[in-house]
């Protein structure tokens, strides 16, 4: 198969691994210190995080009040918008897949695949989830069964078990996914069918045309590196927290905000060599050991847990996520407010956040895939996976609770909910450890792919830009995540995330737009 133009310089890579995109923006690029950036994208961009984290450091107190505000003014006045957003991006999605649209290739009618269907699952996976389930796999499930979502009365035991494992898939399964889609299949299709730069402005180019090149698209792609710079940051902060708790849990280390930090820094350096290795030696890797434990983890908790009543919570699953997800995704006359605010509109800020680096890590694998696979495995298979995670590991904590008064993950700190369920299995300190260890990787590959992203953006689109621009943007974000973790914790980092989560929300809904317009042209050109 050939691509277009010169093979990437990276030696870790092969002209298969990333197809040439055709033109980047390159007159914009400025070379100093062997770094090849794009101007004003990278310059704005880094000097808006450096002055957040400066900023954050020099007035702690008064960022935390601030960070406070803040998601409380996003939560509380737009909940109504990120549902409503959402919903579309789902409906956009499959409405895409069961239309001729869904016919179109990726690259071109001769366009093949480059990775495995198993491979590009593993990808997915890694960057998409994986810090995710780790957290919430057992945390979620109980929480939202003990207070329950919609109202439902948690003495109705069987309908607070069911709403509560439905609005836990919710978070993780088709809706959360969307946000990605829209922005995976904008990216891939304008960069493998119309030779543009892989960069968010691409995708308006059938809206406003040659304006995408000015002021417009600078912004467009200054907003995408920030919204991925927090939601990463987040992410990072999430896995600090848990392997703190692992580590406490295994070894009496106290988990200290202290202790936090220190894991970022530590989880930040492993993943400085991930990001020289390149993305086959380094995320590609990482990828398929995270598959491989994750998977390993699952089954050894299906196998020692109560297995029958797992099968039949993951049946039982599938059936209470399509009955309740019309009433999750409804805000009109909701009175949940602690669920609607503090769950759901932060999810949906936070997938959309992530957006840009997850679609453009999707995109940049998903070469050769038909719209209609594209949709189907970024929808459909993450939901799968998400359910019969959801339905193990907080089905098994369940049961727990319910069949042997067991409270211990009711009772405990969120982060240390998995460990918790698992002390009731057998070889529970080794399988904590492997948890601590899974939990890391996925925590280097966040951080790699991310920069990966950050990097692509701020490069005006290449994707051969000197490695040391991608080791800039990994330990920024490390020093993100670290400082908000100082100041004022998690609750300062998901300010964050819903603040920027907000103005993209706005740029993924003309994305939607622009990526019709150029899809029926795509067809029509082809028939």
């Amino acid at each position: 198969m050939n691509h277009a133009g010169s093979t990437p310089a990276d030696s870790n890579l092969s002209e298969q691994d990333f197809p040439d995109c055709g033109h980047t923006i390159g007159e914009h690029n400025i070379q100093v210190l062997n770094l090849d950036i794009h101007n004003p994208v990278f310059i704005v961009s880094a000097s808006l995080v450096v002055a957040v984290v400066i900023g954050t450091l020099l007035f702690l107190e008064q960022a935390a009040l601030l960070f406070a505000d803040l998601r409380a003014w996003v939560t509380q006045g737009f909940d109504w918008f990120f549902l409503l957003v959402t919903n579309l991006f789902v409906v956009f999605g499959l409405g895409i897949a069961l239309s001729p649209l869904g016919r179109i290739r990726l690259g071109g009618r001769d366009a093949a695949p480059e990775h495995s269907y198993s491979a590009w699952l593993a990808m997915l996976f890694a960057a998409g989830i994986g810090i995710g389930l780790m957290f919430f796999g057992v945390l979620e499930p109980v929480t939202h069964t003990l207070a329950p979502p919609l109202g439902i009365d948690p003495a109705d035991t069987d309908a607070a078990r069911s709403v509560g494992m439905a609005a836990s898939i919710m978070h993780w399964g088709i809706h959360g996914w969307a946000s990605y889609a829209v922005a995976g299949l904008s990216l891939a299709f304008f960069c493998f069918n119309r030779g543009m730069p892989l960069t968010l402005r691409s995708g308006f180019f059938p809206l406003i045309g040659k304006a995408v090149w000015g002021p417009f698209g600078h912004v467009v792609d200054i907003v995408a590196v920030l919204a991925t710079l927090f939601g990463l940051a987040v992410s990072l902060g999430f896995g600090a927290e848990q392997i703190a708790g692992g580590l406490q849990y295994l070894f009496g280390i106290p988990a200290t905000t202290a202790t936090r930090v220190i894991l970022i820094m530590v989880i930040i350096s492993i993943a400085l060599v991930s990001v020289i290795a390149g993305l086959d030696k380094g995320i590609k890797r990482l990828s398929w050991i995270n598959m491989g434990l994750a998977g390993l983890l699952w089954l050894f908790v299906l196998i020692a847990g109560p297995t029958l009543v797992i099968v039949a919570t993951i049946g039982q699953s599938f059936v209470d996520y399509l009955y309740y997800v019309p009433a999750l995704s409804n805000w009109i006359g909701r009175e949940d407010f602690p669920f609607l605010h503090d769950w759901a509109t932060f999810y949906w800020a936070w997938w959309i956040a992530w957006a840009p680096f997850v679609g453009m890590f999707i995109a940049r694998v998903s070469y050769g895939r038909t719209v209609r696979e594209f949709i189907t495995w970024v929808l459909i298979v993450p939901t799968i996976i998400a359910t019969l995670w959801m339905a193990t590991f907080g089905g098994t904590a369940l049961d727990q609770y319910f069949s042997g008064g067991y409270t211990g993950v009711a009772d405990s700190v969120p982060e240390l909910a998995l460990f918790r369920m698992l002390e009731l299995l057998p070889m529970t300190g080794l399988v904590s450890a492997i948890s601590v260890v899974l939990i890391t990787i996925f925590f280097v590959t966040s951080a790699d792919s991310g920069s990966l992203v950050m990097d692509t953006i701020t490069a005006g689109g290449k994707m051969d830009a000197p490695v040391q621009q991608r080791v800039f943007w990994c330990v920024l974000a490390g020093a993100v995540a670290m400082a908000l973790m100082l100041g004022g914790g998690m609750a300062s980092l998901q300010a964050l995330t819903l603040s920027v989560g907000l103005p993209f929300a706005l740029v993924l809904l003309c994305m939607c737009v622009g990526l019709v317009k150029g899809l029926r042209e795509e067809l029509a050109s082809q028939d």
